[in-house]
């Protein structure tokens, strides 16, 4: 009869720990069903709805982007004029500070697929929670 002193027993009971640890559900693909503010997506039978997702802000309509930043250029030579030398080919230097904002507004569709993470409870087994992170399409049609 082994006792608790066994060295096998102890690597078996960490093995174990590690192994219930490390059990989680896989990422899967989700179906929009209604687009938020009442956002609801399916996802393996059931209807998931707004209180139990996270979704990428970056996905919700309305969302407002700001960028900034600093362009050196120049334009491309072109001639213009009636060929008087005040019209020759020429360029114009560009050195200017930019700032530009984008607002989404045609984000989510019915029946488009979505990426969906599961986030597990404290159990570490059971999802509780999703993070839907981006749209996809397959290239091939299906």
């Amino acid at each position: 009869m082994k006792n608790a002193n066994d060295p096998y027993n102890g690597i078996l009971n960490l093995m174990n720990k590690m192994t219930c640890n490390g059990l989680q559900a896989t990422a899967a693909i989700g179906e929009i069903l209604s687009v938020p503010p009442n956002i609801a997506i399916g996802y393996n039978g059931m209807t998931i709805t707004s209180q139990y997702l996270w979704i990428d802000e970056y996905w919700l309509q309305g969302h407002t982007r700001h960028a900034k930043g600093h362009i050196v250029s120049a334009t491309q030579n072109r001639a213009g004029g009636g060929g008087e030398a005040a019209y020759a080919s020429h360029n114009h230097d560009i050195d200017n500070d930019y700032s530009d904002s984008i607002i989404y507004t045609d984000t989510w569709h019915v029946g488009d697929k979505v990426l969906m993470i599961p986030i597990c409870g404290q159990d570490r087994k059971t999802a509780e929670q999703f993070a839907v992170l981006c749209k996809l399409k397959r290239l091939d049609g299906n």
